[in-house]
C-alpha cells in the first residue's frame, strides 16, 4: 500500500536514456503484485496453466523484464522477508477486504457480470511463496540478482541505494523515502502507456524522486518526513491520523512543536514512536551480492515449458536476451580498443 505522500513532493520525469547504463534495485513484490492484478482475461480470470496454476507472475516477468533491459537498465531484484509485528494487524485486515471482494467476485460470476468479475478478481489477488520462489528461480535463471531481504524490501533496496551498489530503488511506492533512500524511481515496471478516459492512450514514463531535493522544498529533514509520513498514514497505521489530511500534516511538521507536541494534542489510537521506531531499526541484509551472470537458457526454458508456455515464445524472447549480452561484450571489447 505504501505511505500517501505523492501530493506534494517533487517529481521530475525521466526519458528512458535517462536510466540507460543504471543499476536499480527493483521491489519485486510490488512488481509481482502488478503482473497478478493486471495480467489476466476478460472476465478477471489469472493466466494458469493446464495444472490450473497462476502463471501471470512469470507472464509479466519474461515479457516486461526483457523490455528494460533492452534499454540498458541493469536490476537487481530485492525479495521481502519477514513483515514487521506491527504489519501483521494490517494484513489481517487485507485477508478481510480480500475474502469480501472473492464473495463479491462470486456474485459477479453467478450474474454473468464479466465487467464486475474482472473488477472484484483484482481485489483478490494473493502473492504466495511459491510464486516468489518460482520469480526466483527465473529471474536468477536470466543472470540477474536477487536479494533476500530479512523484512522490509524497501529498506533493503534503501540499504543498498546509500551503500552506493544500486543507483535507485525502482517501485510505486514512497516508502523507500523513509529509510532514507537517496533516489526513487517510479513507474519502472508499468506498461508503458495507459488508456486515457477520454479515450486513447498516453505515454508513461519513468519519474524520479531525490531525497535531498524533497527535504529542501517542504524545508523538513529526515525524521521530520517520517512523521509526517505517520501522520498521513503508513503501512503500519493505515489512515494516519482522523482528520489530517497531507496539507495539515506538513503545516504541522513544520511547526516548531515537538513531536510529543503534536501527537498529544491529536486525537491517535496507534503508538507513533513504535511506528517510528520499526522504520529506523529495520533490519537489512548488509552481505550481499550484485552480480549479474550469464542467462541458463536451458533453465528457463525447463521452467516455462512446465508452466505451459509456448516454445515458440520462449525462444523468441531468448533471442532477444542473447542480443542485449552480445551488445554488452561489443562494448566491453571496444574499451580495450
Amino acid at each position: 500500500m505504501g505511505v500517501k505522500i505523492g501530493d506534494f513532493i517533487p517529481k521530475k520525469q525521466l526519458n528512458w536514456d535517462d536510466l540507460k547504463g543504471k543499476i536499480l534495485a527493483v521491489d519485486s513484490s510490488n512488481m509481482l503484485y502488478q503482473f497478478l492484478s493486471s495480467i489476466r482475461q476478460q472476465d478477471g480470470t489469472p493466466l494458469m496453466d493446464q495444472n490450473e496454476n497462476i502463471t501471470s507472475h512469470l507472464v509479466g516477468l519474461f515479457s516486461r523484464v526483457p523490455n528494460l533491459l533492452e534499454k540498458g537498465i541493469k536490476l537487481v531484484f530485492v525479495f521481502d522477508g519477514k513483515p514487521p509485528e506491527l504489519k501483521y494487524q494490517e494484513q489481517g485486515a487485507r485477508r478481510d477486504r480480500k475474502e469480501k471482494a472473492a464473495e463479491k467476485y462470486a456474485d459477479a460470476v453467478d450474474e454473468e457480470d464479466v465487467e464486475s468479475m474482472l473488477k472484484y478478481s483484482k481485489q483478490t489477488t494473493r502473492l504466495t511463496k511459491e510464486m516468489n520462489e518460482e520469480a526466483k528461480e527465473l529471474l536468477t535463471a536470466m543472470g540477474l540478482p536477487v536479494v533476500q531481504a530479512p523484512s522490509e524490501a524497501d529498506a533493503q533496496m534503501a540499504y543498498m541505494n546509500k551503500q552506493g551498489d544500486v543507483w535507485a530503488c525502482a517501485t510505486t511506492d514512497f516508502d523507500p523515502l523513509l529509510h532514507r533512500a537517496p533516489r526513487v524511481v517510479r513507474n519502472l515496471t508499468l506498461s508503458q502507456k495507459k488508456r486515457m478516459p477520454s479515450g486513447g492512450y498516453a505515454p508513461v514514463f519513468p519519474e524520479l524522486l531525490e531525497l535531498k531535493e524533497i527535504l529542501n522544498k517542504l524545508e523538513i529533514d529526515n525524521d521530520q518526513l517520517l512523521i509526517l509520513s505517520i501522520l498521513i498514514g503508513t503501512d503500519y497505521n493505515p489512515g494516519g491520523v482522523k482528520g489530517i489530511g497531507p496539507a495539515k500534516a506538513l503545516k504541522l511538521i513544520q511547526s516548531d512543536k515537538k513531536f510529543e507536541e503534536i501527537f498529544k494534542e491529536l486525537d491517535v489510537n496507534f503508538d507513533w514512536k513504535q511506528i517510528a521506531e520499526t522504520f529506523k531499526k529495520m533490519p537489512v541484509e548488509k552481505d550481499y551480492k550484485v552480480e549479474f551472470k550469464e542467462m541458463d537458457e536451458e533453465k528457463i526454458k525447463e521452467l516455462l515449458l512446465k508452466r505451459g508456455f509456448a516454445e515458440e515464445r520462449i525462444n523468441k524472447t531468448l533471442d532477444r536476451l542473447k542480443t542485449i549480452g552480445k551488445d554488452k561484450v561489443q562494448k566491453d571489447l571496444k574499451k580495450w580498443f
